[in-house]
């Protein structure tokens, strides 16, 4: 018997031989949850899509609290004719309202809509410059939802669920598709204002591998936080000590094959590639002072306008999927004064970043998707700052609401779907979130079925056992 074996004790010995088959156990585990090209040495390694896509990348922009899609995009002739009426009982019987009840009114809108386009698109006086790119546009007025509240809303639009736990939309692309480049996070969140009711769950894993998690950009100041060196650290310095980092890790990665380890592994070395190129990809003053004047973006200075061109820039950078969350979109009440200032903020950054990619012939692989967790109802809610109801607003409404899409794959300058003459439900061509997630998935080369992760005994999909899609909108 060995002289090395002799010394070693019964619980010694069955400690170790319980990490070396208890290992061996986890790593076919693990193994049987991840798509067959996925190393657990390289996580974003860039894969092969299940088909030929028509997008190579997203830019998700959502408007945290769901801005009335009755006053930008849906333009009711009898809703205008009676406004400020008692509505109909029947027409409210049976449904959800989050907080208004008892007698409801009516409520057209106060603002001009205009046709705009060969497409005919209806859009409101208060987006002067979306309605100059109208014809690159596909307006899906049909949408509907199955959570009422924002946060439940938010999370089901991103994860296909009510509530935290799974993954979300951009870590679901980037575990099926990869990374087209290794020194940038393949999934970038870039936040105009606080983030919605859901919080940073919107960009989270869920139970995937945590490296498929949204990394956070800022706008000013350090791009990423704790990115930089330590003061009196060199490069040379982090160097040595990811060096030494990485060798612990990757002893213990072998020993039990935790996908963890190899995430750490990754983000480590993945973070010293970006102290060399986030800083000068998020340095606006490179920009042609015309490019910045088109989008209203101005160097050092966090606004959603300088998102959208740094949205572009990661884009064009490799950056798989960049989602931009602009707050404030919440309107109970003061909708007159409220909404035309939001849409000031907006306006003129996202018809730039459709012109912009159009003009750098990547419009036609990038999709842009417009959108909120739903709608605004018809009815009146709400009083305005001082307590009158001169300028009251309108409550959450999941049967019927507008989100937009553009670029890769969409049929552009069509309008698909509408809701009834009051906009309260969806009268042709409803497509539900679950629908919207897989014509999202398909036209990135993905299908919503195959795209599935084994978690405690059951296969989960970003669309769970629903999903269709909708043929209507592709180009």
């Amino acid at each position: 018997m060995p002289p090395d074996f002799i010394h070693v004790s019964r619980r010694q010995f069955f400690s170790q031989s319980g990490l070396t088959l208890g290992s061996v156990a986890l790593g076919s585990l693990l193994a049987r949850d991840l798509p067959a090209a996925v190393k657990a040495e390289e996580p974003l390694t860039q894969r092969r899509p299940h088909f030929a896509p028509r997008a190579k990348q997203v830019i998700y922009l959502h408007m945290i609290g769901a801005p009335s899609h009755l006053d930008l995009f849906d333009y009711k002739p009898v809703l205008q004719k009676h406004d400020n009426q008692a509505c109909p009982e029947e027409m409210t019987k049976g449904k959800r309202f989050a907080f208004i009840g008892g007698q409801m009114t009516l409520a057209g809108t106060r603002f001009g809509f205009a046709k705009h386009g060969q497409g005919g698109a209806e859009l409101s006086e208060l987006l002067p410059h979306l309605s100059t790119v109208a014809d690159d546009i596909c307006f899906v007025k049909s949408m509907h939802t199955s959570e009422i509240n924002h946060a439940p809303a938010q999370m089901f639009l991103h994860s296909g669920f009510g509530r935290g736990g799974r993954p979300g939309f951009g870590s679901w692309v980037t575990y099926g598709l990869g990374t087209e480049n290794s020194d940038l996070p393949a999934y970038v969140v870039l936040l105009s204002g606080p983030p919605g009711g859901a919080g940073t769950s919107l960009w989270s894993t869920g139970f995937l591998p945590s490296v498929y998690q949204g990394i956070q950009f800022r706008g000013s100041g350090e791009p990423v936080l704790f990115l930089n060196n330590p003061e009196g650290h060199t490069r040379e310095d982090r160097r040595s000590v990811l060096d030494a980092v990485r060798a612990l890790n990757e002893r213990q990665l072998a020993q039990v094959g935790d996908p963890e380890i190899a995430t750490r592994i990754s983000q480590y070395e993945m973070a010293y590639r970006m102290q060399a190129s986030v800083p000068d990809l998020m340095d606006l003053s490179k920009e042609r002072p015309e490019t910045l004047a088109m989008y209203g973006a101005k160097h050092g200075v966090a606004s959603f306008a300088n998102n959208c061109l740094l949205a572009r820039r990661l884009i064009e950078s490799g950056v798989r999927v960049v989602e931009l969350y602009d707050s404030d979109w919440d309107h109970h009440s003061g909708i007159g004064k409220r909404l035309p200032a939001k849409c000031r903020d907006v306006d003129q950054p996202i018809a730039a970043l459709i012109r912009d990619l159009k003009l750098r012939g990547m419009l036609d692989e990038t999709l842009i998707i417009w959108g909120a967790e739903f709608g605004r109802t018809p009815l009146r809610q709400g009083a305005d700052g001082e307590g009158k109801r001169t300028d009251p607003g309108r409550d959450h409404h999941k049967d019927a609401f507008t989100l937009w899409m553009a670029g890769g794959g969409i049929k552009a300058g069509i309008t698909f779907g509408k809701t009834d003459e009051l906009g309260f439900n969806v009268a042709q061509n409803p497509v539900h979130v679950h629908d919207l997630n897989a014509t999202i998935l398909h036209l990135l080369g993905m299908d919503h079925e195959r795209l599935t992760f084994r978690y405690q005994g059951r296969d989960f999909r970003l669309t769970d056992v629903h999903g269709e899609i909708v043929q209507g909108i592709l180009a």
